[in-house]
């Protein structure tokens, strides 16, 4: 073991940190970003769920063990050959678990929902590269530990109870919410370190109001029903179902337009009917009811007034999404969007068009996909 130690302290990864050390914090978290964007997939298959549950046990454990260095806990240790590195270690599982989220907020057509976590990523970031004492201040680190902890258990126990409903998410606030109050107040009390940096009463006041924004976030559906995700949304011409494949016919937009695949102008005859498909991803075995809500936009009154609530049941587990579709008749020109919601009324995603009264398309120029 010395002499791996001693071959290792020579290599040019070390000498490469030595040189970076600055850097070496956002380098780590950003490589447990990358790495989980090439290796993660779907929440619900055994190695994602092995994946998170392994990065959010070790950074638990990581915390613990770097938080006691002050102390001289792993003094006379083989441990202590490795201190240097514990902050490294936190910062790869804070990305690893963050680029995790990232993929499973982000497998959407509608990219709004995702903004508010991107955000609060891109703050994670700057802040950890300006703070004067990086990830060694213990306020930043539970606080942030508690936001990773938060979003672990929102897509986690739905998850396993097969269920997705508000009272989960309070569920799954109040476990993430005993987890961190049970690992500070450990370290807290073993720490002597600890108890002189930080003062208990504080960081469970920072912690209850990250809580509180959380929720209140997910009240005023700012936040996306996790782990449910909008795979693929379209206002189409025609809807068919053939040996379980859905055929969708719709007006596809130009190819520079790559993110979206309908053409936002609708062009529309009195006679026919115009249908929104929507494909959506659930984890295997959930249930749950999704409601298509087709709006108007009144310019007289300028405001989206609701034409119409549709519902229809899915159940999770199809690789590439549930598929479903509603459709209206005698609709009117104009600019129309229909919001994909649960029943809870929590947005996945957002189908915008516009529709335009034109008697002489050609059927023979729609696009024709497959789902």
């Amino acid at each position: 073991m010395k002499r791996l130690w001693a071959k290792y302290r020579n290599s040019a990864m070390d000498r490469f940190l030595k040189k970076h050390q600055k850097y070496a914090p956002l380098i780590f978290f950003i490589g447990g970003f990358i790495f989980d964007t090439l290796t993660l997939g779907r929440i619900d298959l055994l190695y994602d769920l092995i994946v998170l549950c392994l990065y959010m046990s070790l950074l638990s454990i990581s915390l613990y063990l770097y938080n006691v260095v002050d102390d001289g806990k792993w003094k006379n240790t083989f441990l202590e050959k490795y201190e240097t590195y514990f902050p490294l270690v936190i910062q790869f599982f804070f990305g690893g678990l963050s680029g995790a989220y990232v993929i499973y907020f982000s497998r959407s057509v509608s990219l709004s929902k995702t903004v508010c976590f991107f955000i609060i990523l891109l703050t994670l970031l700057l802040a950890n590269e300006f703070l004067k004492k990086s990830i060694s201040n213990k306020y930043f680190q539970f606080s942030v530990y508690f936001f990773i902890s938060f979003t672990f258990f929102a897509f986690m126990i739905p998850v396993l109870a097969k269920e997705m409903s508000t009272n989960i998410f309070l569920i799954s606030g109040a476990v993430s919410l005993f987890c961190t109050f049970i690992l500070i107040i450990f370290i807290y009390s073993v720490s002597p370190s600890t108890r002189a940096e930080i003062h208990l009463g504080k960081i469970i006041g920072i912690i209850l109001t990250i809580y509180l924004f959380i929720n209140t976030f997910y009240f005023f559906k700012l936040i996306p029903p996790v782990p449910l995700a909008l795979e693929a949304g379209i206002v189409a011409h025609d809807v068919v179902i053939e040996n379980n494949k859905y055929i969708v016919t719709y007006e596809a937009d130009s190819q520079d337009i790559f993110w979206r695949d309908h053409n936002l102008k609708f062009n529309y005859t009195p006679t026919q009917n115009v249908y929104v498909f929507s494909s959506i991803f659930a984890p295997t075995a959930l249930e749950q009811s999704i409601i298509h809500r087709w709006k108007w936009y009144n310019k007289a009154k300028d405001t989206w007034e609701i034409a119409d609530d549709i519902q229809y049941e899915i159940t999770g587990g199809r690789n590439d999404g549930y598929r479903g579709y509603t459709y209206k008749n005698n609709i009117i020109e104009g600019n129309w969007k229909v919001e994909v919601l649960t029943k809870e009324e929590l947005i996945l995603g957002v189908i915008e068009f516009e529709i335009v009264f034109n008697p002489s398309i050609n059927p023979e120029q729609f696009s024709r996909k497959e789902f």
